[in-house]
């Protein structure tokens, strides 16, 4: 997960403190989540799913489809 969530920043050209202001958390923080040295909150997690637009599910390496899930709401039901 620690190896994602650094690809998808550096995908974006992003800096660890821009991110970390994004998430409202101090850029040493933010960098102890990309090197696994602190469990990254669940609502952070959203935050950085939304932020990177691809699921937890990427995030946690549980699927390599880097797509979103489609909502309910996002397909009429």
């Amino acid at each position: 997960m620690y190896e994602r969530i650094r690809m998808l920043r550096e995908d974006r050209h992003l800096s660890q403190a821009a991110v970390a202001k994004i998430l409202c958390v101090a850029q040493t923080t933010y960098s102890d989540y990309e090197r696994g040295k602190l469990n990254i909150p669940i609502p952070t997690l959203i935050r950085l799913s939304q932020l990177h637009n691809t699921s937890i599910d990427y995030l946690l390496g549980l699927t390599d489809e880097r797509a979103p899930y489609m909502r309910c709401r996002d397909i009429g039901a």
